[in-house]
């Protein structure tokens, strides 16, 4: 059974499940991961759980409403933990940048199979699900584009890009990626821990933001 069961109920999904909403749930991340969605059915999802197929049914409506649902909580609690972050940071754009790489790879790197299911399984979504998800993930982006603009102005950035909306616009784009899209080989052998991969995500994010004062800035939010 996926670790994410035993998550604090905070973190748990679905957000304000049941228990046994939560089991299944844990179970067909652990499965969507592995298999992919469409190679996994409701009999092996509610067999891992030892369940009767039938008894998913009395909690999700079907197999893909509970992807929607555990695509759409995740990407709700990211963006809820991300914005809480950035708010904790203080007032300074670098500092602000810092604090939601660092999230983003810690989020991706602590919950390696929630995260690739949503970043990977939500184009399986239809219709008024998928465009949900992708607002949210808009949402997220335009957090980093704010950020950035806001460094632009104040002269702490000199974007890649450019010091425009466009050229944040761009850069965001190419962070939050960076961040949420880390490989599979990096999670399980990179050699220094999270912390450290954190760090190392964080300064790469101020270079593409063109953080003034070079490495001394870059070192600086990196222990803020």
């Amino acid at each position: 059974m996926s670790a994410d069961f035993e998550l604090p109920p905070g973190d748990r999904l679905p957000i304000g499940g049941t228990p046994l909403q939560c089991k299944l749930a844990a179970a067909a991340i652990d499965l969507f991961h592995a298999q992919g969605v469409p190679g996994t059915t409701v009999r092996q999802i509610t067999a891992a759980c030892d369940l009767t197929p039938g008894a998913l049914y009395n909690h999700f409506t079907s197999k893909d409403y509970l992807l929607y649902v555990l695509v759409r909580d995740i990407h709700h609690s990211v963006d809820e933990q991300m914005a809480s972050a950035i708010a904790s940071a203080g007032p300074e754009p670098a500092e602000q940048l810092t604090a939601a790489a660092r999230f983003l790879v810690s989020h991706t790197a602590e919950h390696k199979k929630r995260s690739r299911v949503a970043n990977r399984d939500f184009t399986l979504l239809v219709g008024s699900r998928r465009e949900e998800i992708r607002a949210i993930r808009r949402r997220i982006r335009d957090r980093f584009t704010e950020i950035l603009i806001a460094g632009a102005e104040q002269g702490a950035f000199d974007i890649a890009g450019g010091n425009d909306r466009p050229g944040a616009a761009l850069a965001s784009g190419a962070i939050t990626n960076m961040c949420v899209h880390i490989s599979q080989w990096t999670l399980e052998h990179y050699p220094l821990g999270i912390p450290d991969l954190t760090e190392r995500y964080a300064a790469m994010a101020l270079r593409i933001a063109g953080a003034a004062k070079g490495n001394e800035q870059i070192a600086r939010a990196g222990k803020s």
